[in-house]
């Protein structure tokens, strides 16, 4: 392949309460920098970006139709990792062209960030979540 992973993006984790959440990362020492509202299945949702140095956590509280499964987890759940790459296009191109299995028809755009970003996702022989990200 001739694109280039740059580095874990950030690792995403469904939350049944953004708020509590981000008291808790804060606590922890994450910094709150970037939060935003998504659709989803007709819902919104919510979104916050937590830093600490060079980490980066995605806490995202679905919409309160989807908020049940989350809930019956009861053990927490990481739900994707997500690459940084240069070149979105590319790398769903090639991707696709190699045979992975892309969860997407096309990259996705979301209104993250201060231009967006695109992503779109893999799946890895055991059901996880790749994510590959661009910030616009």
């Amino acid at each position: 392949m001739t694109f280039k992973i740059n580095h874990i993006q950030h690792i995403g984790i469904p939350v049944t309460n953004l708020e509590a959440s981000k008291l808790f990362y804060q606590k922890l020492g994450f910094e709150s920098v970037m939060e935003s509202g998504f659709d989803y299945n007709g819902g919104k949702g919510k979104v916050a970006m937590m830093q600490s140095g060079d980490m980066m956590m995605e806490i995202y509280q679905m919409p309160e139709a989807e908020l049940a499964e989350i809930k019956a987890r009861g053990n927490g759940h990481i739900d994707h990792v997500a690459f940084d790459v240069d070149d979105i296009e590319e790398a769903f191109k090639q991707l696709n062209e190699r045979g992975f299995t892309v969860l997407e028809p096309a990259p996705v755009f979301l209104p993250f960030w201060k231009n967006g970003c695109k992503y779109f996702n893999i799946q890895g022989p055991d059901g996880e979540r790749l994510e590959f990200n661009q910030i616009l």
